[in-house]
């Protein structure tokens, strides 16, 4: 007992001693490494597995250290460097899944995608289920959140934390499921949650033949400044709610330029107009 707090001891000077702007270097390398394996790894099995290899790692490297440097705990230190190599071995087998994934995007080049593709194709996703929706007349109505929060509409729905996908958003709205009456969130590029409440416009703001989803679209809209998509049930017309504004019936073109123009930022739109201008004079020439 005697010789461990002694260990203890002349591990904490040891530490004590450290430079300490090489340790907050090297602490924020560490937690950003980790940032970011739990970023990719949020929302499946593999973020459990992480959390849990990390820890148990952890708390044995802490023991190793603070055991004395004599010959009698020599053998442990020695097991400590095999189990290492052992839980590498384990880590690839479990994590075989996950690590398929990430050479694959390295592969696409999408873990480098500019700002103006992520946003993009978070409105490609968007369109494409308007798209659908309308040519099946389903009703739906989706919440693109921007700079005012929607914690609390969020918190009225059932949480999804879903990747935005054309597919999810055509599964929540398909009829007969429980959650394609309301509303859906969308933050960050996410599904955040699906079966959501949105505060209704007075009757008198929206023409009488346009129904609850409309009204709700318009209310959130003049509560936040929310970008909301409305599909209509009745008639499939697609229209757009923002700003405190109602735009009812929007051609396709219209309303992917407008979608656009409303989540991307000023740096993102002129860049996409230079493009533009040296797509048609390349055309031209």
């Amino acid at each position: 007992m005697h010789e461990l707090l002694n260990a203890v001891t002349t591990y904490l000077h040891r530490v004590a001693a450290y430079d300490p702007l090489v340790v907050g270097v090297q602490m924020l390398l560490i937690g950003g490494v980790v940032w970011l394996a739990m970023r990719f790894l949020r929302g499946t099995r593999g973020a459990r597995l992480l959390k849990g290899a990390v820890l148990l790692l952890g708390l044995i490297y802490i023991g190793i250290r603070l055991l004395p440097r004599s010959d009698e705990w020599k053998r442990i230190e020695f097991l400590y460097g095999n189990f290492l190599l052992f839980a590498f071995v384990a880590v690839v087998v479990a994590f075989q899944p996950e690590l398929r994934r990430v050479l694959i995007q390295i592969g696409q080049a999408r873990l480098f995608r500019t700002e103006a593709s992520r946003i993009e194709a978070k409105v490609d996703a968007v369109f494409d289920s308007a798209a659908y929706l309308s040519r099946n007349k389903i009703g739906a109505v989706i919440a693109i959140e921007r700079s005012v929060g929607l914690g609390g509409i969020i918190e009225s729905g059932t949480p999804i934390n879903g990747v935005l996908t054309t597919s999810l958003l055509n599964a929540i709205f398909y009829p007969g499921g429980a959650l394609h009456d309301m509303g859906v969130v969308i933050r960050e590029g996410r599904v955040a949650a699906a079966g959501c409440q949105f505060p209704l416009a007075e009757s008198d703001e929206v023409d009488p033949s346009l129904g609850s989803r409309h009204r709700a679209a318009l209310g959130l809209a003049k509560d936040s400044d929310a970008v909301v998509l409305v599909v209509s049930e009745e008639t499939g017309r697609v229209s757009l709610a923002c700003e405190g504004q109602l735009y009812l019936g929007l051609p396709p073109e219209n309303l992917r330029e407008m979608l656009l123009g409303l989540l991307a930022s000023p740096r993102v739109l002129k860049r996409r107009r230079k493009e533009s201008a040296k797509a048609a004079a390349e055309s031209d020439g």
